[in-house]
């Protein structure tokens, strides 16, 4: 009988060495500070859907106006996101995180005016203002993390989002229901205001962020090393030999990014405008019970980011990275929330109704933080803030729609019911494309090579 020899053991990829003056204490702190940027931004976005209901009663609404002010804030989401994505490289991200949140606390007041035209201009200005708030908030986040270390950061930040609405759907539908509903989008303003005073303090540029590298090349040489001359030579002829951000955005790992983020934006877009009302509506739940239940939806989520891409971590430093690790996964979220979903009409039973909310609205999630982890590994760090803002813009237009489409659809069915099972059936077969795609194309270290990415 041969033998055959046994495969040599897989080793441990080496970790990136701390650049010099790397302060963990802060790369952390500004990780919390962003953690907490990402919670007021998924705050602004849930609070219209948790005072739809009174809302609607108040300015005597039909669905179809009010899942228009609700797609009014993605308007400009993409553009501003595409836009300031495409400026990152020249402007600081501290800088651009403290605007950002000015501009949130200004777009709640328009709701104390309470029409329908005044809630449309805050929901667009709150829009322009969130667009870039996750792309760049990852971007600021991967100047502190090196490569190989991103997964459980980025799982925090999106982590972060999921924590806000769990937060915010318990306490914003008390100042709902205790105080009336505009006196949660005040105490959004209130919050966003203060976390711009905080950041104004702590905020920083990290060693790891484009500039920096820029500011270490061009840095005097010691003696012994080569000439500053020589180094941004090396510097001019890298960049000039990156790769055109047309051929970044057309690679498979990018496209199969971009349509998970896609399949899980059009989730997202859903749940945010219109879960708290098809609670209340179609499952029989008081405001309080509903938004309970939009909370535990995000525990789920935030369960999910914490354990999958620490997974996804650990596979990277153990030498295991590739297409499983990482299109596989964030491919597979997207399609198990759809096929959650296409069920949920069918569903007869209040606990398995339930059930079905909370995968088909908290699975999808896993994607979000992972469509970043590969996109950053085959992206070159001087053209990640552009692509950033590429694929932030690109993946989260279902946001323009959805909530408009959705409202229109249950408007024109025979009833309510119908309305929402025509909606679920329709978003389930965008997200399974979108899935089985984004598990097909996600090659991260073919498109590293290739492209010349951190990997």
């Amino acid at each position: 009988m041969a033998v055959h020899p046994l495969p040599p053991r897989r080793t441990s990829a080496p970790e990136t060495p701390d650049p010099p003056a790397y302060d963990r204490r802060r790369a952390w702190l500004i990780l919390a500070m962003v953690v907490a940027f990402m919670m007021i931004n998924y705050a602004d976005k849930s609070v219209l859907g948790l005072a739809a209901v009174p809302l609607m009663d108040e300015l005597a609404i039909d669905k179809s106006t009010y899942g228009l002010i609700s797609s009014s804030f993605y308007v400009l989401f993409s553009v501003s996101g595409l836009v300031v994505g495409l400026l990152s490289a020249r402007w600081s991200t501290r800088t651009m995180l403290l605007v950002m949140a000015a501009l949130w606390a200004v777009a709640q007041l328009p709701a104390l005016v309470a029409t329908v035209p005044a809630l449309v201009a805050g929901r667009l200005l709150l829009g322009a203002a969130e667009g870039p708030a996750a792309s760049m908030s990852m971007h600021t986040l991967y100047g502190w993390f090196p490569p190989g270390r991103r997964g459980m950061p980025s799982a925090l930040q999106i982590g972060g989002a999921a924590l806000g609405t769990a937060v915010a759907a318990p306490v914003l539908t008390w100042f709902i229901v205790n105080l009336g509903w505009r006196s949660a989008f005040v105490a959004l303003a209130i919050t966003s205001a203060a976390w711009c005073l905080v950041w104004y303090a702590v905020g920083k540029e990290g060693p790891y962020s484009a500039a920096a590298q820029r500011s270490a090349a061009g840095a005097a040489p010691a003696s012994g090393t080569p000439g500053a001359g020589e180094r941004n030579g090396t510097r001019a002829t890298v960049e000039a030999s990156a790769p055109p951000l047309s051929r970044l955005l057309l690679s498979g790992t990018v496209v199969g990014s971009v349509l998970s983020a896609f399949g899980s934006h059009w989730a997202l877009a859903v749940s945010s405008a219109w879960l708290p009302v098809y609670l209340q509506t179609q499952l029989d739940l008081t405001a309080s019970t509903a938004s309970v239940a939009v909370s535990a939806v995000s525990v789920l989520s935030l369960l999910l980011l914490l354990s999958v891409p620490a997974l996804v971590d650990r596979r990277k430093r153990h030498g295991r990275a590739g297409r499983a690790a990482d299109g596989i996964a964030q491919g597979a979220a997207v399609l198990v929330s759809g096929a959650a979903l296409a069920l949920l009409p069918f569903a007869e039973q209040r606990p398995a109704q339930l059930a079905l909310v909370a995968v088909a609205f908290a699975a999808h999630a896993v994607a979000i933080p992972l469509h970043y982890v590969t996109t950053a590994a085959v992206v070159p760090a001087g053209r990640r803030g552009p692509v950033f803002g590429v694929v932030a813009a690109t993946g989260t237009l279902p946001g323009m729609f959805v909530p408009y489409l959705t409202g229109h659809l249950v408007d024109g069915a025979a009833s309510e019911a119908t309305g929402y099972a025509i909606a679920f059936l329709l978003s389930a077969a965008v997200m399974a494309v979108c899935g089985a795609v984004a598990m097909l194309a996600i090659r991260p270290d073919r498109d590293a090579r290739a492209l010349g990415g951190e990997g």
